[in-house]
This record gives structure tokens, sequence and C-alpha cells, in this order.
């Protein structure tokens, strides 16, 4: 299940429509119901609680107010993903370079 802090991709009739981060996900006062609070990477910001089964959040697809929705987790790069040109660098200069500012 997606866990607090996750962001994810929302989905709306099929198309990608706006990123979220999951801020809260609270059991419902309905059995196997979450209450999924999302910030809204919008501009600006919004936040927005909906009511979801575990498998809508893990990105089963839903309908709210008629409209096809879903949710997709946005995976997180590891540290070993990096660019090659990245990677590269790092190893011919371990510790890098440091540039000095000077006042002209």
């Amino acid at each position: 299940m997606a866990r607090e802090g996750d962001l994810v991709l929302v989905y709306y009739q099929d198309q990608p429509a706006v990123y979220g981060r999951i801020e809260y996900i609270e059991p419902d006062i309905k059995k196997d119901w979450y209450q999924v609070t999302l910030q809204l990477l919008t501009i600006p910001a919004q936040t927005v609680t909906w009511i979801l089964r575990e498998s809508y959040i893990n990105g089963a697809p839903f309908t709210m107010g008629g409209k096809a929705m879903h949710l997709e987790e946005v995976q997180r790069l590891s540290r070993q993903e990096g660019s090659e040109e990245t990677a590269s660098s790092n190893k011919t200069n371990e510790r890098g370079k440091v540039i000095p500012f000077k006042k002209t």
C-alpha cells in the first residue's frame, strides 16, 4: 500500500492529470475504507481528502462523480540510477572541486 509521503500521479478519465503527495492515510468509519488526504501539486497547491479502499490507493481504477480515476505511485530514483555522466565524474574526483568566490 502506498504510504504517507509518497508521490502519486492522479489519472482522470485515463489521462494523467496532476501529481499529488499523500499526506495522511487514516481508517474511515466504514470497514476497509481509508480517508486519504492528498496535497495536489498545482498552483496554488490544493488539499483534498478522498475516501478510498486499499486497492484504489494501490492503483485499481475507481470512479468519482461518474468519472474514471486511478492513482499511480511515482517511483523514487535510487542514488544508483543517476546519470552515467555524474557517476563517472564522481569516480574521477571523489572529493569534488572547490571553486572560490572572488570579488571583482
